[in-house]
């Protein structure tokens, strides 16, 4: 490819790495490490499926500290001609949780997909998750491009079992400088999100349900306006600009 691929720095701690989950007893460590995130879910990738996807050539890879499986990420290839993956799940366990692990699997997963001509990939995420927001379009400088409701429909894992699947599509192209958070004088519009949605629909199931009523009718609203997702702030939430 001509294009080059802008650094973003992402350093990875002493005695970890990341590789493919290429053999069973991989597939089966990296499903459990999936599970164990998502509170027993076992729809979202199953053993059999992640082995498919790996041998096919999709992106399914571990993240190892030593020979311990701590951290995993699926994803598949698009519409031929798209030249974007879609990541399906990416999840760390939470004793290396808030180490820039994270960080450390979206910078390889990004490298992987370049390096196979793919330019953009995709995935999604709730709206209401604050810290995914931060991570998404701060850190990692991220576009959203839509607002889905329902995407998913009921799901039975011990994040979601019970609540409505509304999720924002992320879309990351690969060679384009990271989008930047846009000055207050570009902002229209902005849309607040709570501070911890995962504690308040344990402590208040009701105000909880109220946010996501909210927050999807704001968003609509404002995409088909024309606006666009310009950037997230920690105090104000999503910043909605002109495009």
């Amino acid at each position: 490819m001509s294009e080059s691929v802008p650094p973003i720095e992402a350093d990875v701690p002493a005695g970890i790495d990341i590789r493919p989950l290429e053999t069973v007893a991989d597939i089966f460590a990296g499903a459990a490490v999936l599970r164990e995130v998502w509170g027993g879910d076992r729809d979202s990738v199953p053993t059999n499926l992640m082995r498919a996807l790996a041998y096919s050539g999709n992106y399914v890879v571990g993240l190892f500290d030593g020979d311990r499986v701590v951290g995993a990420s699926v994803a598949f290839f698009a519409e031929p001609g798209a030249r974007s993956m879609h990541s399906h799940v990416t999840g760390v366990l939470p004793e290396y949780q808030q180490q820039g692990l994270g960080r450390v699997l979206k910078q390889h997963q990004r490298a992987w997909a370049f390096a196979r001509e793919v330019g953009t990939i995709t995935w999604t995420f709730d709206p209401l998750f604050a810290r995914n927001a931060h991570f998404n379009l701060q850190v990692l400088g991220a576009r959203i491009s839509d607002y889905l409701v329902d995407q998913y429909g009921l799901m039975d894992d011990g994040l979601n079992r019970g609540e409505v699947t509304d999720r924002l599509m992320v879309t990351w192209p690969l060679a384009a400088p990271p989008q930047q958070k846009p000055a207050d004088d570009r902002v229209v519009a902005t849309i607040a999100v709570p501070a911890d949605i995962h504690a308040l629909r344990a402590s208040s199931p009701a105000e909880a349900d109220a946010w996501r009523d909210r927050v999807r009718a704001q968003f609509l609203e404002h995409l088909a306006a024309g606006l666009v997702v310009g950037g997230f702030d920690d105090e104000r939430g999503y910043l909605l600009v002109n495009p």
